[in-house]
């Protein structure tokens, strides 16, 4: 049984100890989901797991052939590489087998008659056929059509950083690791693309270890949990669900445990007021005592802190925004065509749509930071607009934290009507007294997203225009945040891939289907899906009924026309001959490597004989039952 065993590890960074002494075994056919507040060493655990950064103590323990693939959160890819050679850039036995097949071939176009080439190639050719490379060539184009990823040969440096992720996502997949290591995997995947991903992962045949945001795709996708808090590491069976119940269960034993340490604080804080001489060994040992247990209740606070987001908001008028016959495009590419919105005090409102539909570039016009070409757009005089955006704009990594939040305000109002201070707000957005002069640049990626949030919900908004919020922020902030969401007066418009939030935060959705058409839907997220799913099934249904032969007229024929007499005499030949057709084109995609071009021919010629082997056979089943008549 191939297994990874974590032994004893620690890791730290300057005076942060992110992890201290934690061991944890991966065993085959895992499905790991790992989470924990951000800046707790989730990326630097997955990174020593995967060998590519090491701890300060401990070690990875693996059988000698075990194979692990990591896709980091910002994947770096070679710029110069097309989309094809990116993905076959990995060390993985078949990835490497066919990078060299590609090569040889491409010499071989170059140079046809070179004997020495030729017998490399087909040495090539055999090794492909031992390891089944012909499928895996395959797969990855597959693959790569179902991330989005059609062109394959432009250049990385040519793509969006959506696009690159989407390509570092298939060159991990492909290789077909014991383990595969996935940093937030679902960020800049549409919902068709996180579902496709969800059934992949259900049938891979390795173990996988997975940090993500999406608690829905942690709940079709774990078996198994592990939590880093406060440093320890601590693991659960079963998916996400499974461990919100099991942890709660752990952290009302905890906070009975605590209650009892605290009691005993208390009575070993009165003899130490005492003036206890400290000169005997039992004196010196509860000394020890008292101060081992003031440590223990240090460490275990921030565990057992909250994320505090109650702050206070601006007054809201009756007027929000009106959009009146807007229109908008990008050359050729249009986002709104005539469009109308009315957006009322309350409103919650879903921006949906495929990647390019043009949500973000809805939410800068809400923001006023793009201008409609034809329309009007008006706004509430009393609108106070915060607005999360992707890429956290106004923040400079050379500030301190506490300089950053106090450009905002240094004392603000929650909203229980109390006036707290900047650094008092840092703590409550869990980041400790000591770590308040720590400048940004030294921040994980989600500790500089979960900052940059406080500083826009410290202006006192009434309007939230939030732009994949989700993306990098732990679960827990996203719970509380949720929260907040569910209790601010204000509005809140949101673009999002995320399923769970958008089932607990909005109300409406506003689904852009390309090309300026936007239609509205009331309802959350996974009631849309619902709705979309039941209508599919619907023209599904229709579309069956209208193809297959109509009852009554097969009751009405007793005999066959001259016409079916001759189809009922030649429809053998015909399946016979699409069955060859069908095996001929499977060979062909087996041995098309490389072409993506070719191999997408290719599937269109399989689902159009399927299609037609099909049609044949239900023709054969009807002729059947008209010549047992003749």
């Amino acid at each position: 049984m191939k297994m990874l065993s974590v032994e004893n590890v620690s890791k730290s960074y300057g005076e942060k100890q992110l992890f201290n002494n934690i061991s944890i075994t991966i065993g085959e056919k895992e499905r790991v989901g790992l989470i924990g507040i951000n800046g707790t060493g989730k990326s630097s655990l997955l990174k020593i797991i995967a060998g590519i950064d090491s701890p300060d103590e401990g070690r990875i323990i693996t059988p000698k052939d075990y194979s692990v693939s990591f896709l980091d959160q910002q994947p770096e890819l070679a710029e110069d590489k097309t989309v094809l050679e990116q993905v076959f850039l990995g060390e993985a036995p078949v990835v490497k087998l066919m990078r060299e097949y590609e090569k040889t071939l491409l010499k071989l176009n170059n140079t046809p008659n070179d004997s020495e080439v030729q017998e490399g190639l087909f040495r090539l050719q055999k090794q492909m056929d031992a390891l089944n490379a012909w499928d895996t060539s395959t797969n990855a184009k597959s693959i790569l059509m179902k991330l989005g990823i059609v062109d394959v040969s432009k250049k990385i440096s040519e793509l969006s950083g959506g696009q690159k992720k989407r390509v570092a996502l298939a060159q991990v997949l492909i290789a077909e690791p014991d383990l595969l290591i996935l940093d937030e995997p679902t960020n800049h995947l549409d919902f068709d693309s996180v579902k496709w991903l969800e059934d992949y992962l259900s049938r891979y045949n390795g173990s996988i270890l997975v940090v993500t945001h999406d608690r829905y795709f942690l709940d079709r996708v774990a078996n198994r949990m592990f939590e880093l808090d406060g440093g320890n590491l601590y693991s659960y069976k079963g998916n996400y669900g499974a461990f919100l119940e099991a942890k709660a269960m752990r952290e009302e034993n905890e906070a009975a445990t605590l209650e009892k340490n605290k009691n005993l604080f208390r009575r070993e804080l009165e003899w130490i007021r005492r003036g206890a001489k400290a000169r005997s060994t039992k004196q010196k040992a509860r000394i020890q005592r008292f101060e081992d247990l003031d440590d223990k209740l240090s460490g275990g606070k921030n565990s057992s802190e909250k994320l505090d987001i109650s702050l206070n908001g601006s007054r809201l008028g009756k007027q929000v925004f009106e959009m009146k016959n807007a229109s908008k495009r990008y050359e050729s590419k249009v986002i709104l065509n005539h469009f109308d919105l009315l957006v009322k005090p309350g409103d919650r409102f879903g921006i949906i749509g495929r990647n390019g539909a043009g949500k973000s570039t809805l939410l800068n016009i809400l923001a006023h930071k793009i201008p409609l070409d034809q329309g009007d757009f008006i706004m509430g005089q009393t609108v106070k607009i915060a607005y999360y955006t992707q890429e956290s704009e106004d923040m400079d990594d050379t500030k301190r934290m506490i300089e950053y939040i106090k450009e905002t305000a240094e004392i603000v109002e929650t909203s229980d009507g109390k006036m707290i201070s900047a650094a008092q707000m840092l703590e409550r957005f869990l980041f400790p007294p000591f770590t308040h002069g720590t400048p940004i640049r030294k921040l994980s990626g989600g500790e500089k997203r979960r900052l940059y949030l406080l500083k826009l919900l410290m202006t006192g908004p009434n309007v939230l225009l939030l732009d994949e919020p989700t993306n990098d922020l732990d679960t827990q902030t996203l719970t509380v945040l949720e929260d907040y969401l569910e209790d601010f007066p204000g509005v809140v418009i949101t673009v999002s891939h995320d399923r769970y939030f958008l089932d607990k935060v909005v109300e409406q959705l506003l689904v852009l289907q390309g090309a300026g058409k936007i239609s509205s839907f009331y309802g959350n997220y996974s009631e849309y899906l619902e709705k979309e799913n039941a209508l599919e099934s619907q023209k599904t249904m229709v579309a069956k009924s209208a193809q297959a032969p109509k009852s009554p007229e097969k009751e009405k024929k007793k005999r066959m026309t001259f016409k079916e007499k001759k189809e009922w005499e030649e429809i053998d030949e015909a399946i016979s001959r699409t069955e060859a057709d069908l095996e001929d084109v499977t060979t062909e995609m087996a041995n098309a490597g490389s072409d993506f071009t070719k191999a997408q021919e290719l599937m269109k010629q399989e689902t159009a004989l399927n299609e037609k082997l099909e049609y044949l056979i239900e023709r054969w089943s009807y002729l059947a039952e008209l010549a047992e008549n003749e």
